[in-house]
């Protein structure tokens, strides 16, 4: 087996479990890269931390199928309206991040696809979280079942996803933050913010595909279905993982680990810049 499909295992391993954990799943694999880069040309290297992501996604779509998929079989197949008004929630809640990303994608990578600011960010995230939850300690939820999700609430979750386009952010980790905000229960926020992840990663590959063509190597194409492959196996077991985690605990651990990691980071490239590694 090639190394590079190794890597592309490895990689797909912390896509899956960082993905739907409030830690920057985009923020690691930037991480990891560093260590790990895979020997081939960079535009490739670009294209594969985002297109991994779809493995991520059908993740999801399988888990989830039931409460997604609006048409009904039986004697008569039917549109689920309530299904339908989900989704309606979904797009709109893509809205502020599709118009932002798709006019700023290239300044927002060229500027911020570094260490330095996944460092801070996953610091300042994380302080968040631990501020956040110990409010929450005062305060009780309002919003206990999608179905209480109003469209103007989607459009505010939508609006804090902005913040998720800032690597280290964590699409996922702002989306939560927000809806917590608003009044939203840990449960449904990390379910929500699961629904929201299969337009924004499905338009945020398709964009990446576009720019570098279909014209794949042998090699690359079989890096892209490994890191997938792995990183859907991965995330069904995150997923499953996180919604029993929330049911008994908050989002604390997630803040402190955050903190840590990005303490870690700053620590280890100022180390390395003197040439100590």
């Amino acid at each position: 087996m090639s190394i590079e499909l190794i890597k592309a295992a490895i990689l797909g391993i912390v896509e899956g479990i960082t993905e739907w954990l409030p830690i920057s799943s985009t923020g690691h694999m930037i991480l990891v890269d560093e260590f790990l880069k895979l020997n081939l040309p960079e535009s490739f290297r670009n294209l594969f931390l985002v297109v991994i992501q779809l493995g991520a996604i059908l993740a999801v779509v399988v888990l989830y199928w039931k409460k997604l998929f609006p048409v009904s079989f039986g004697k008569r197949p039917a549109l689920r309206k309530d299904i339908l008004a989900v989704w309606g929630k979904i797009l709109i809640s893509c809205i502020p991040a599709a118009i932002i990303g798709l006019l700023f994608d290239d300044q927002i990578e060229a500027l911020f696809f570094n260490y330095q600011t996944v460092s801070v960010t996953l610091i300042v995230y994380g302080i968040l979280f631990i501020i956040i939850e110990n409010r929450n300690r005062t305060h009780s939820s309002t919003i206990n079942a999608i179905s209480q999700i109003s469209y103007r609430t989607a459009l505010l979750i939508g609006i804090f996803q902005l913040l998720a386009l800032i690597p280290g952010t964590s699409r996922s980790g702002a989306t939560i933050l927000g809806a917590i905000l608003i009044g939203t229960s840990r449960t449904v926020a990390a379910e929500f913010t699961f629904y929201l992840a299969i337009p924004v990663m499905f338009g945020a590959s398709f964009l990446k595909i576009l720019k570098f063509g279909l014209h794949f190597t042998g090699l690359e194409l079989g890096i892209l279905l490994v890191g997938m492959g792995v990183a859907f196996l991965v995330s069904i077991l995150a997923i499953k993982f996180l919604m029993q985690y929330i049911k008994k605990h908050d989002f604390k651990v997630f803040g402190w680990y955050r903190i840590a990691l990005g303490i870690l980071v700053i620590a280890f490239f100022l180390v390395q810049s003197h040439g100590v590694i």
